[in-house]
């Protein structure tokens, strides 16, 4: 398959690019050097010149409370360019898969989200990844909507990343206890991705680590495995002051059944996470 992949350079992406290559697939990936996904005419030249049979779409505006002080940024690279995107795949006869995440839900279910669920994004971050959802669906036909759940890895900043040096610097840290999720390593979401676009499975599709905990547990769980001696108290999202309003309790199911792209428990993909880090230094 030859596949291309937008937003390279990310965190996620970066693990994509690694994935296919993994399984010997014909991968180019680009990033914001090489193309302007928030200019269609842009989008439209590179998709052209690749003529891939698949597109991960990667590129993303991620600063959560960034996007409530400037929802347009975040809604022109998160909802407009997905449309640019789906549809020049569209127009070369490539599927199309979007990144989205589990902030379309309001956190109020009390219980896992499945697909059919109803969105209701609380923040600007979450309503521009609802737009790039519907722009994708209606862009083009060959769509995969991939919502996943607080993303960690090797090439990017992250929450483990930041635990860990907070740390080895200070022996205590204070983390929010009513927030749920399910922490997902790239790395085995990145494999899932690339199998999943080489398949005829369209709509959406939840994929994220199984099981799941609220960051004051991951925090927790994080210095447990990194055998650090740290001290973590908790608070609740409220005393934390944070711009963008967060779903307390959005966990991510499947109702796929046997079908299901499923991940490895959060544990697991921590400790992988981990392991990668020991090797690079």
């Amino acid at each position: 398959m030859k596949l291309l992949v937008l937003g390279a350079a990310g965190m996620l992406g970066q693990d994509v690019l690694q994935a296919a290559r993994h399984v010997h697939h014909d991968v180019i990936g680009l990033d914001i050097d090489e193309v302007d996904v928030t200019e269609p005419g842009a989008v439209r030249e590179a998709v052209m010149e690749q003529q891939p049979q698949a597109i991960i779409n990667c590129a993303a505006y991620t600063d959560v409370d960034g996007a409530e002080e400037d929802p347009e940024s975040a809604m022109r690279v998160n909802g407009e360019a997905a449309g640019h995107i789906a549809a020049a795949a569209q127009a070369v006869g490539a599927r199309v898969v979007y990144l989205s995440t589990d902030y379309v839900f309001d956190g109020t279910k009390g219980v896992p989200y499945g697909e059919s669920d109803p969105p209701n994004p609380l923040s600007a971050y979450g309503r521009s990844k609802l737009a790039g959802e519907q722009a994708t669906v209606a862009a083009n036909e060959r769509h995969f909507v991939v919502r996943s759940s607080w993303l960690f890895g090797a090439h990017g900043r992250n929450f483990v990343d930041t635990m860990l040096g907070l740390g080895q610097e200070l022996g205590e840290v204070v983390v929010v206890r009513d927030q749920v999720g399910c922490p997902t390593y790239t790395g085995h979401l990145a494999e899932a991705l690339v199998r999943l676009a080489d398949t005829r499975a369209y709509g959406v599709h939840h994929i994220a680590a199984a099981g799941h905990c609220s960051w004051y547990e991951f925090a927790q769980e994080i210095f447990r495995q990194a055998g650090i001696d740290c001290r973590v108290l908790s608070c609740t999202t409220e005393e934390t002051g944070r711009p963008a309003p967060r779903p307390s309790f959005a966990p991510l199911d499947t109702e796929f059944g046997g079908q299901a792209m499923r991940l490895p428990a959060w544990q697991e993909g921590l400790a992988s996470y981990l392991a990668e880090r020991r090797v690079a230094t």
